[in-house]
C-alpha cells in the first residue's frame, strides 16, 4: 500500500487506508479529525466505563466523572437507581455541579437558581411568571442524561446511543474476567472506593489501551524496578513464559498469565506474598468457597484485562482511561478492594500508592513511554507502526479466541480489527 503523505486528501472512510493486518498510520495518534470521528463512533456510541457503584454507596450520593470530553454526574437517588447526568444546566449550558463528590437530592444551577432532582428532572425555577407560571416550560427541560446506563458486577458504564447492543453483549468473554477479580473476594464483591488519582498524559488514548496488554515491554520499560524490589513479575513476560495474549473479541484482550502461576501451584504468589502472611484472608477465602476452591482461586489470582476502550483491570489496580484531545488523556487509577480482604486490602492500598501513585514508579516509566511515542508519531518518517509481533504464531483457542505468546501483539490486533469496524460502520 502507498503510504499517505498528504493526509488533506484522505478519502471518505478516514481509517481504512491507515490500518493493515500488521502495522497502522501514525496519523492514527494525531490528526484532529480522527478524534472527532473516533468521538462519535466511539466513545459517543459503544459502552464506556465510567465508575463503580460502591462510590455512591447509599441514596443521594453522588460523583463527577468523565466521559471523553464530556462532564458527567454519576448519582444514586433515593430508590437506589444510578444515573449518569450531563453537567449542564437546560437554561443557559452552564456547568450545574461543582463538588466533585458529595450527597444531595437535588442540584441547584448558581447562575440563574434552576433546580434540578438527582435524577436530572427539572424541579422548578425562580421568579416563575417571567415564564407564565411554574408549569409552563415545556417537557425535556431536564439536564442531559446518558441515554443507557448499566454495571456488571459493581462497574458502572454509559452509552451515548439511545439503542444497540446490551451491555453484556459488548463485555462478551471479559465477563468472566470481572467474574475472577471479584472471586477474590469471600464475599464475592469488589470496591472501587480508596480514592482515584488522576494522571494527565500529553498522548493519544489508543498508545494506553495498546500498551495495557502488551507484554513485550515490561522487561525494558520496567526493569529498573524489577532488579531493585526483586519482582518475579518480569519473567512473566518473556519468551520462556508460558503465560499467554489473547484476544478476547469486541477489541478486548488479556494477558492470561495462569498457566504461569499454576505450574508454581503457589497460593498468593500472584500477589507477592504467602498464605502465612495474610491467615485471615486465606481462612475468610476457605469458609467461603471451601479449601480447594479457594486455594485455586489463590493460585491463579486476579485478571490482567483491557476492555475496550477505556477500562484496564491490572491485577490489583483499576484504569480509567478517558480522552480529551488528539494528543491528550487523562488516566484515573485507583486500588482495587475486596469485600472482606482487609489484610490484601491495605496492601492493595501500599502497593498502588508505591507503583501509580504521585510518586510511584510504575506509572512514572509508561507514561514516558507515551509521551516519547506521541512525540515520535508527530516525525514524518516513517509513517507505520508496527504491529506484527507474533503473527504468524498466533493459534485459535478452544473458545475461538485468538492466542500469542506472553510476548506477543495479539492484543493490538484484536483492538485494531474492532476499531476498524466501528470507525466504518
Amino acid at each position: 500500500m502507498t503510504a499517505i503523505t498528504n493526509l488533506e486528501a484522505m478519502p471518505p472512510s478516514l481509517v481504512s487506508p491507515l490500518i493493515e493486518s500488521a502495522r497502522v498510520h501514525g496519523s492514527l495518534y494525531t490528526d484532529p479529525r480522527i478524534f472527532a470521528e473516533e468521538l462519535k463512533k466511539i466513545w459517543f456510541e459503544t459502552w464506556v466505563f465510567v465508575g463503580h457503584e460502591s462510590e455512591v454507596p447509599v441514596a443521594n450520593d453522588y460523583v463527577r466523572k468523565r466521559m471523553a470530553t464530556q462532564d458527567v454526574v454519576m448519582t444514586r437517588d433515593r430508590d437506589g437507581e444510578i444515573h449518569l447526568l450531563l453537567n449542564r444546566c437546560a437554561h443557559r449550558g452552564l456547568q450545574v455541579c461543582d463538588d466533585a463528590q458529595g450527597n444531595s437530592s437535588t442540584f441547584r444551577c448558581p447562575y440563574h437558581g434552576w433546580t434540578y432532582r438527582n435524577d436530572g428532572g427539572l424541579i422548578g425555577y425562580p421568579f416563575n411568571q417571567g415564564y407564565g407560571g411554574r408549569k409552563a416550560l415545556p417537557e425535556g427541560m431536564g439536564m442531559g442524561r446518558v441515554p443507557r446506563v448499566a454495571s456488571y458486577r459493581g462497574f458502572v458504564f454509559g452509552s451515548m446511543a439511545s439503542d444497540g447492543p446490551s451491555l453484556e453483549e459488548h463485555l462478551g468473554a471479559t465477563k468472566g474476567e470481572i467474574d475472577r477479580l471479584a472471586g477474590l473476594s469471600p464475599d464475592g464483591e469488589v470496591a472501587l472506593d480508596a480514592g482515584w488519582l488522576a494522571h494527565t498524559t500529553r498522548a493519544n488514548w489508543k498508545f494506553l489501551a495498546e500498551n495495557e496488554t502488551d507484554g513485550y515491554h515490561p522487561q525494558f520499560v520496567h526493569g529498573s524496578i524489577f532488579s531493585v524490589t526483586g519482582s518475579p513479575i518480569g519473567a512473566l513476560y518473556g519468551e520462556k513464559s508460558t503465560a499467554v495474549t489473547r484476544a478476547l473479541g469486541n477489541g478486548h484482550s488479556e494477558n492470561d498469565l495462569r498457566p504461569e502461576f499454576r505450574k508454581f501451584a503457589e497460593p498468593m504468589r500472584w500477589f507477592g506474598t504467602t498464605p502465612e502472611r495474610v491467615p485471615n484472608y486465606v481462612q475468610a477465602m476457605e469458609d467461603a468457597y471451601g479449601h480447594d476452591e479457594a486455594e485455586r482461586r489463590m493460585i491463579e489470582g486476579a485478571p490482567h484485562v483491557m476492555i475496550f476502550p477505556n477500562l484496564f483491570i491490572a491485577e490489583i489496580q483499576v484504569f480509567n482511561i478517558q480522552p480529551l484531545a488528539a494528543d491528550e488523556c487523562v488516566q484515573y487509577a485507583t486500588a482495587v478492594q475486596l469485600r472482606g480482604g482487609h489484610e490484601l486490602n491495605r496492601r492493595m492500598v501500599s502497593q498502588s500508592i508505591g507503583s501509580v501513585g504521585p510518586a510511584g514508579m510504575l506509572l512514572a516509566d509508561d507514561t514516558e513511554m507515551y509521551e516519547r511515542n506521541q512525540r515520535g508519531v508527530e516525525m514524518l518518517d516513517p509513517e507505520w507502526l508496527d504491529v506484527r509481533r507474533g503473527l504468524l504464531r498466533e493459534s485459535v483457542d478452544e473458545n475461538g479466541f485468538t492466542v500469542g505468546g506472553a510476548t506477543d501483539e495479539t492484543g493490538m490486533r484484536g483492538f485494531w480489527k474492532h476499531y476498524l469496524s466501528l470507525m466504518e460502520a
